[in-house]
């Protein structure tokens, strides 16, 4: 470790111990059982949403809501009445992280290695949250849990409720022209700061391999956790994921390694189906990202590309939330249990949900089959398009319900769907090269290592080092949780 590197961790050493911040492990984060009994009991007397460092704590898929401390996997299974499909869709809510969506794990894990290693200073760095939304509130949380500034990035035409969320925290915010599929543009913006603010640190969830393998960690143990006690075997677990930043899909390769021959789906909107058809336009599934292929994807373990029409995700948000909605699904069969928890989903999520069933039909899924999937975060995010929708078509009726149950899930088709060989899968790898190699700086010799697989499972071999890198840092900061 050199001078300056020293000087930052000793810095943000100081930070974290005069403000109590105790850095929770991988492996506690996966099985919360591993955190302290005093650090859970002091949880139950602490909000999930606010700024306390006790938060880092709840960057799980185990918190228990109604007690404050930790329980199973947060997820949800959508019956068939509602999918239509006889396999099995299980989705990992988002809503129960800090935050309410699980990017703020994604940013955990772009930001903690850097800042335990002295390659982040919290005292005089600026931390920069480029996104198309939910990443960038999970990187303003974890900012101001370590009192530093967050700069963050998110397209201008994203929903009402993230500005003001970003507006709350104190966060500076630098929205950028046009809707999430524009990416590039904060792309651009990124390289505008690089060069006006010297004290900026861009963590860009496209490339930091940190969210990958946070979620590889983290999101991957507890869908396996979920395969198990389901007792699957090879080939019945599977992973549906919109592509968005590329994270999310890791979990697909932790499903992967472990029971085999299962497959993995990458989902994206319809109207710019980029992985579908090298398309390209505007949509509005707020907060999965376009027009490229992430660094970190996986491209080589991804088995098929499903796309999903925007306006699906809207009118089945509309059926899920609405009176009308609930009434119809409850007709058919659907317990209230469920009907209580459909507005855990928000329009990404049912995105994912979609893709899932359409994977299922694809590939001729039954009820041996799971379909893992995240419910990145909730209905909470999106109230301000319900209310759009309403203007724009009327009140909800009870035939719009049940025209939208029956077109838009039990007759959805498999459609916009491609199933992909080995060829298809390194055109996906090389389309990498015109945003990250022309456009962001990196080399063919680094995007050939992205397509050998010895490449990712050497990578995921630093886990280890994770954790023991945390331990050290929190013995060395002597954090005391309260101080």
């Amino acid at each position: 470790m050199n001078k300056l590197t020293q000087q930052a961790r000793d810095r943000a050493l100081e930070r974290c111990r005069q403000r109590g911040v105790v850095i929770p492990t991988l492996a506690q984060q996966q099985d919360p059982t591993l955190v302290p009994a005093h650090i859970v009991q002091a949880l139950k007397g602490v909000d999930m949403q606010v700024r306390h460092p006790l938060n880092l704590f709840r960057i799980t898929w185990k918190n228990d809501v109604a007690t404050g401390a930790f329980g199973g996997v947060n997820a949800l299974e959508i019956p068939s009445a509602i999918s239509g499909v006889p396999a099995r869709i299980v989705g990992l809510v988002g809503r129960h992280f800090p935050t309410g969506a699980h990017k703020v794990g994604a940013a955990f894990g772009c930001l903690v290695p850097r800042l335990v290693r002295g390659e982040f200073d919290p005292t005089t760095q600026l931390a920069v949250w480029p996104s198309t939304g939910n990443y960038c509130r999970g990187g303003a949380f974890d900012s101001a849990l370590l009192g530093c500034r967050p700069l963050a990035i998110l397209p201008e035409e994203m929903s009402r409720e993230r500005f003001l969320w970003l507006e709350e925290i104190g966060a500076e915010i630098l929205a950028t022209p046009g809707c999430e599929s524009n990416v590039k543009e904060i792309f651009d913006a990124c390289w505008r700061i690089r060069a006006e603010r010297s004290d900026a640190v861009i963590f860009n969830q496209f490339e930091e391999f940190g969210n990958y393998l946070w979620h590889y960690a983290v999101t991957g143990s507890a869908a396996m956790e979920i395969a198990r006690a389901q007792g699957l075997e090879a080939g019945q677990a599977h992973w549906v994921g919109a592509t968005g930043s590329g994270g999310t899909l890791a979990a697909g390769d932790r499903l992967k390694e472990e029971l085999p021959g299962g497959r993995i789906t990458a989902a994206e909107a319809l109207q710019c189906p980029t992985l579908l058809r090298n398309g390209f336009g505007g949509h509005r599934i707020e907060g999965i990202g376009d027009k490229h292929v992430p660094w970190i994807h996986n491209a080589r373990n991804t088995d098929a590309i499903a796309a999903v029409d925007d306006e699906d995700t809207l009118r089945l948000l509309r059926l899920f939330n609405e009176p009308a909605g609930q009434e119809r699904l409850s007709s058919m069969g659907v317990r209230d249990e469920v009907l209580e928890r459909l507005p855990l989903l928000g329009i990404s999520s049912i995105c994912n949900l979609l893709a899932a069933i359409k994977t299922a039909r694809w590939f001729e899924m039954d009820e041996r089959h799971t379909l893992f999937t995240c419910f990145t975060d909730s209905a909470d995010m999106y109230r301000s398009r319900l209310e759009e929708q309403n203007q724009q078509h009327g009140d909800y009726q009870a035939a719009d319900a049940r025209a939208d149950h029956e077109r838009r899930l039990l007759g959805l088709r498999a459609d916009a769907f491609r199933e992909l060989g080995y060829h298809d899968r390194k055109a996906l790898h090389n389309l990498k090269y015109f945003t990250w190699v022309e456009q962001q700086g990196r080399t063919v010799e680094e995007l050939n290592q992205l397509w050998d697989p010895a490449f990712w499972r050497n990578l995921r071999d630093e886990l280890p080092a994770w954790d023991e890198e945390i331990t050290r840092f929190n013995r060395d900061s002597g954090a005391t949780i309260g101080a």
